[in-house]
């Protein structure tokens, strides 16, 4: 099996990945990479953050000659950031007490209060460093090296924006090459050109109004050979272990495989994929399911739907409570990104990209790729003669 652990702080002198479980002989490209990273921080309503950090990996181990060698791979991004922060995230102890951007006033929708109860954290900026969606900066890292290894199967992984606040894309009678060029050209990542306008009114009015706006991106799995996952225990279920990677996202509250929500407004032959066959195999004319049935993978593409909320770092004052005094008072105004849909789109692509990844592993494993291949094609091949 693949995993995966990220550590660092936002403010801190970098943010790193340890990715185990690849297999020996697999190209992997820092190119790559830096071009999903590139992506994470595009998109329209983005803040002054985005304008400090151009994020570049360095990959310290793990890879030889541009291809991996069958131990974990290690994987580091600096913050440029850190210059600013050098003596309020030190590492080494301090001779005074560092109160300068101590943060006793926790932000509704943060993790703040919650993460300074658990640990009994009097500062908690010692919670909003690691809560932060700078950690998402590795995870992206860490799925575009899962994209390079499942596009060694053909598989591909393609996001796209759908929604954000009240405008809605239309994407019907367009392929999945049409969605994936138009969503890369559009400045909030969506493959419709109206809605396009629409979701950039949106991000302008939230903007007008000092405040924030959510929406929902929408992840495609294709080319993915069936059998991916099990029915047998719960936790290897693959539309659990996608609903898991898409709700770990910052800010998503809601997940949607296949129709979704929309199932229970219609009747049951409106929602199941008929079954027909012809000389290439077993197929569907449609997929409500969204590629997964009995937590495994059918033949059909996966489709995948994260929501995220408005982002709860404003511009705005909302009510709190001071830890320390306990008194009521205006949350603290920060620089806020506006709308960050089309980077968690991004992160969707990745997260999604690393369970589908792990699945193959643990369908296929093999220690190196061409291993991994030769069994990959056997099952492939006896998915003929079923």
């Amino acid at each position: 099996m693949l995993r995966y652990l990220t550590a660092g702080e936002s403010h801190g002198p970098a943010i790193t990945a340890i990715l185990e479980g690849l297999p020996a002989g697999l190209p992997v490209s820092a190119e790559e990479i830096n071009i999903d990273l590139k992506r994470r921080q595009g998109g329209y309503g983005r803040g002054r953050r985005m304008q400090i950090e151009t994020d570049t990996i360095e990959i310290t181990g793990g890879v030889r000659n541009g291809r991996t060698m069958g131990g974990p791979l290690s994987l580091r991004v600096e913050n440029q950031d850190w210059k600013n922060w050098t003596d309020v995230m030190a590492v080494e102890p301090v001779d005074h007490p560092i109160t300068r951007r101590r943060v006793t006033k926790p932000r509704p929708g943060h993790a703040d209060l919650a993460g300074g109860l658990k640990y009994g954290h009097r500062d908690l900026r010692n919670v909003l460093e690691r809560a932060s969606a700078r950690e998402t900066t590795m995870r992206v890292a860490v799925g575009a090296v899962a994209k390079q290894f499942i596009e060694a199967f053909g598989i591909r992984v393609i996001g796209h924006v759908v929604r954000i606040g009240q405008a809605d894309a239309d994407v019907s009678g367009l392929s999945n090459e049409e969605i994936w060029n138009r969503a890369e050209e559009s400045p909030v990542r969506c493959a419709d050109e109206k809605a396009t306008e629409g979701m950039i009114a949106e991000i302008d009015r939230a903007k007008s109004l000092k405040d924030t706006i959510g929406g929902i991106f929408e992840i495609k799995v294709l080319n993915v050979p069936p059998g991916l996952g099990s029915h047998v225990q719960w936790d290897r279920k693959l539309d659990g272990r996608l609903a898991q990677a898409i709700l770990s996202i910052q800010a998503v509250k809601g997940i949607e495989i296949g129709m979704g929500f929309g199932v229970t407004q219609v009747l049951g032959s409106e929602v199941h994929d008929e079954i027909f066959y012809n000389e290439n195999g077993f197929y569907r004319k449609t997929n409500r399911a969204g590629g997964i049935e009995g937590g495994m993978t059918e033949g059909e593409e996966i489709v995948v739907r994260g929501a995220l909320k408005p982002i709860a770092t404003l511009m705005r004052t909302i009510m709190s409570v001071d830890i320390d005094t306990k008194e009521p008072f205006d949350s603290a105004k920060e620089r806020s990104d506006v709308c960050t849909v089309p980077a968690a789109g991004v992160i969707g692509e990745a997260v999604v990209a690393f369970v589908v990844a792990d699945a193959m592993q643990e369908k296929f494993g093999g220690d190196s790729l061409e291993e991994m291949k030769r069994n990959y094609l056997g099952y492939m091949g006896q998915l003929k003669d079923y």
